[in-house]
């Protein structure tokens, strides 16, 4: 019996053991369940355009990862509930938001000072400088902007010019068809001496111009040392690919003649002004302001970055086909690019960015741009963002538009008024267009101008689907501190989008050569 008893004893021990088991297995099947059915709920991370897409995902299979109705949809996360909606109202009324408020203390001070000898008193008359220029239309006005310094430098007269016609914009246009030339020359009169072309040399022609590069960022004794002892043999030289080729270490008189070159000496010429002008009256017409967003998103812009978007093999192809046209490009880290922030925002990202910051749905906003990568599928999320969204295609009449359509540097000069005339101008990237406008409202009394800080933002739009829309607009408000166009964001002297803003604070001093 004793037996039997410790028999059923181990029976039950045994028995007790499985039923152990048994009932932690369920617990962990259970978990096993609610973590499959929190992943069915969570959306998928490839919905974000910067996690990398399997290449058997095609891109018209993906879809943003945040699609805005009316009302809002909203994106779950683990636990199930509502936590990241967009506010599809009105945005905040903070004035704020559309000027500094500092802004009535500054202006632009590039006045010559006493010591600055006139043009007439330091120019050789048997010294040209001819002028190259490279790129864009942006990049050309850089190049511009130096070669009046240049010249200044070496005590020579100025040729007017000549604009680059066969990069990859392939724009015939040249300098008077951009620029108001006669003002050009008028209004720098007493700083350099500007010519449409080269006079005769005691009735005969002057010999053909002697071609060379400077290096870049090339300093005044870089161009005494280099340019001079050529123009004193030669007489006339001509600078080829002359973007960037000037230092940022100058003295203050010369950082003076530059913002006076940029933001007075360059003027668009009457047709381009006029047109520019009616497409800001009529922004102005639909709301009391208006968000200017130059968003740089085209395919070859993205394959010179060497950044990734998430698009699979479609991307990396398209892409990578597009980058073999820089031979000198060295093979790129996408990831790493991102997370340094070299990557230009999408247009889904900077519509989030700017809703965080309090500009509502209501907000009409003018983008200008080119071919945007992906087309109306990735312009999409923005517009749902922003629904009273406007180029100057949207704006004009074809009959008005259509004599600047041929012509990639008419078309960018037009966005370029648009951009400069808006109340508050955001970009995406930190191209020339952006430093350039970013340098001139700063100058004209530091307009309100939103520079995303990408390398920051990075991880939190990566991540913005495991927090409230409220935690993610108060870390992007928080983020974009010292990005915002205030007055006291950037030292003078630092970076490349103050180069020209500088007049007064440069420290370096530049012997000029002087006359006999």
């Amino acid at each position: 019996m004793a037996s039997q008893r410790r028999r059923h004893h181990e029976r039950g021990v045994v028995i007790g053991g499985v039923s152990g088991l048994t009932a932690i297995s369920s617990v962990a099947l259970l978990i096993f369940l609610v973590l499959a059915f929190m992943s069915v709920l969570a959306p998928p991370m490839l919905d974000h355009p910067t996690f990398p897409v399997p290449p058997d995902l095609p891109r018209r299979g993906r879809r943003s990862s945040i699609l805005l109705e009316n009302p809002v949809k909203a994106v779950r996360n683990g636990l199930g509930g509502v936590v990241f909606r967009v506010p599809s109202g009105e945005g905040v009324s903070d004035s704020n938001l559309w000027e500094s408020n500092q802004s009535q203390y500054f202006h632009g001070c590039s006045n010559a000072s006493r010591d600055f000898e006139k043009a007439d008193d330091i120019t050789y008359t048997n010294r040209f400088l001819m002028i190259a220029t490279s790129g864009g239309l942006n990049q050309q006005r850089t190049g511009i902007t130096d070669a009046v310094v240049a010249a200044r430098i070496l005590n020579a007269t100025l040729l007017v010019p000549t604009l680059d016609q066969k990069s990859f914009w392939k724009d015939e246009s040249n300098f008077t068809e951009i620029f108001d030339v006669d003002w050009f020359i008028l209004s720098l009169s007493k700083d350099v001496n500007i010519m449409k072309e080269m006079p005769m040399n005691g009735g005969k022609a002057f010999a053909a111009p002697y071609r060379m590069r400077v290096p870049r960022k090339c300093t005044p004794r870089c161009y005494q040392n280099r340019v001079l002892p050529v123009l004193l043999k030669k007489q006339v030289v001509q600078l080829t690919k002359f973007d960037y080729r000037l230092s940022n270490k100058l003295e203050n008189d010369l950082q003076k003649l530059r913002c006076r070159v940029n933001y007075h000496a360059l003027r668009f010429t009457d047709t381009i002004q006029k047109m520019g002008e009616t497409l800001i009256e009529r922004m102005r017409s639909k709301s009391q302001h208006f968000v200017a967003l130059h968003l740089r998103f085209e395919p070859d812009m993205l394959a010179f970055s060497g950044c990734y978007y998430g698009g699979g093999d479609k991307e990396r192809l398209e892409l990578g086909g597009m980058r073999k046209r820089w031979k000198t490009l060295h093979a790129s880290n996408p990831d790493k690019e991102r997370r340094q922030g070299r990557c230009p925002l999408t247009p889904e990202e900077v519509g989030l960015m700017l809703r965080a910051l309090g500009f509502g749905k209501d907000v009409h906003m003018y983008v200008a741009s080119g071919e945007v990568y992906g087309g109306e599928q990735t312009l999409a999320p923005l517009k749902a963002l922003f629904p009273n969204f406007h180029t100057k295609e949207t704006l004009a009449k074809m009959e008005e538009i259509a004599p600047f359509l041929p012509f990639s540097s008419r078309m960018a000069a037009l966005d370029f008024m648009v951009c400069d005339g808006s109340d508050v101008f955001v970009t995406n990237n930190n191209g020339n267009m952006a430093k350039m406008l970013a340098g001139r409202r700063r100058y004209f009394g530091h307009k309100r101008t939103i520079r995303p800080n990408a390398k920051k933002l990075y991880s939190l739009f990566l991540n913005r689907t495991n927090m409230s829309w409220d935690a993610f607009a108060s870390k992007v408000r928080t983020l974009q501190k010292g990005f915002m166009g205030e007055p006291n964001e950037v030292r003078p002297g630092r970076g490349n989008s103050t180069r020209t803003l500088r007049p007064a604070y440069a420290k370096a001093r530049v012997k000029l050569v002087p006359l006999p």
